[in-house]
């Protein structure tokens, strides 16, 4: 068991639904063990500032509903200074606060082993369990992450009321969603959508080879027996072509393919779904996730865990660097944040095995009517 007396919880990076969840479970779960919790408004730099509140079981006790984060969230550089997190460890311990969650992306949970690396803090470091939120799924060694459903499902209903307007009118639609370096939101939401073609950055492709696929697209539809002639194009933000850019080459080879005059009747737009993907209410799957994220991690702490992250149903590949099986929840594991953060580097540059499988899941699938790939 351990020492600690006080958490605090504080979210930083990008928000996810689903983040007001684990805050609420982290607060329910810790006062049932009899501790206190103290929420930290604006990430790390609350810290600095010193921006703590007590977090008590009737002020989150609807949080679960809400999108964002209560605690807000912001970008803190100076955090990557030793004498900056010396001051942040300086200002926990005068708080009384010995034990940390931090629930965020990848260099949230970076700034998290920094803060509690022993090495570096001397006598004292705090207890830190890392929750991973990422609407971007880029985080090793978990097979999902908080804010992932609610986005894949905002996407997915996005792309059904396009389609009907491409369809009514025959017209292509290039969707771009979020995600960075990270396709996996273009991925699943393009399957759960019926997306004729998913661009994304993990499959390798130049900026030609997407002009080249996507014309490949839009023709084959053109020229396909149920003579409906909308496309649905979803891609990623990582993919290194703007839309605009490939709109603009795409009809200049639907010239060269189909003749100047039936290019013309070809009408192509863009929606860009920008943050409208991070917000909205969490869906059931966020709320659940996020609940047993939070819990996991408090006792994780209770138990004496440190420099660990609350992994979800990691992919079986990942299972000898993920450690210890939650006790309190069988699809949770207690991951080491430095192994977390390494094969997080392998997710981002795609040398990972879990992103090498997806890229030829998607581009091993064929078209019904030919063996030209679409996807």
């Amino acid at each position: 068991m351990s020492n600690v007396k006080t958490i605090g919880i504080l979210t930083s990076g990008g928000d996810a639904p689903g983040m007001n969840a684990a805050i609420r479970a982290v607060t329910m779960v810790g006062l049932s063990l009899g501790l206190k919790v103290i929420g930290i408004e604006q990430g790390y730099r609350g810290i600095l500032e010193e921006r703590f509140v007590e977090l008590s079981a009737e002020r989150v006790a609807t949080l679960f509903r809400e999108g964002g984060t209560i605690l807000h969230s912001s970008r803190c550089l100076e955090f990557h200074e030793v004498a900056v997190r010396d001051r942040a460890r300086k200002i926990l311990r005068a708080k009384g606060i010995d034990g940390l969650v931090v629930i965020g992306g990848n260099g949230s949970l970076a700034g998290a082993l920094a803060l509690c690396n022993p090495e570096e803090a001397g006598a004292w470091a705090p207890a830190v369990i890392g929750i991973p939120a990422s609407i971007d799924n880029d985080i090793g060694l978990t097979g999902m992450c908080i804010g992932v459903d609610t986005a894949i499902n905002t996407i997915v209903e996005a792309c059904d009321k396009i389609s009907d307007t491409a369809s009514a009118h025959d017209r292509n639609f290039i969707v771009e969603v979020m995600g960075r370096d990270s396709g996996y939101l273009a991925m699943t939401a393009g399957v759960a959508s019926g997306a004729d073609l998913v661009l994304f950055p993990e499959s390798g492709r130049t900026k030609d080879d997407v002009v080249e696929v996507t014309t490949a697209a839009v023709v084959r539809k053109r020229r396909g027996e149920s003579m409906a002639g909308s496309t649905l194009i979803i891609k990623a933000e990582g993919v290194g072509i703007s839309p605009d850019e490939l709109k603009k080459r795409l009809h200049v080879r639907l010239i060269e393919e189909l003749g100047e005059k039936e290019a013309a009747t070809v009408e192509t737009r863009i929606t860009v779904l920008g943050h409208v993907v991070r917000g909205g209410r969490p869906s059931a799957f966020d709320r659940l996730l996020g609940s047993r994220l939070g819990n996991v991690a408090v006792r994780a702490l209770a138990a004496g865990e440190t420099s660990k992250m609350i992994a979800w149903m990691a992919p079986v590949q990942m299972s000898e660097k993920l450690g210890i099986r939650s006790a309190f929840d069988h699809c949770c594991w207690l991951a080491d944040l430095q192994a977390t953060l390494d094969e997080t580097e392998k997710l981002v540059q795609g040398d990972s095995i879990v992103v090498q499988w997806r890229a030829a899941m998607l581009n091993g699938l064929e078209e019904v009517h030919g063996k030209e790939k679409t996807l």
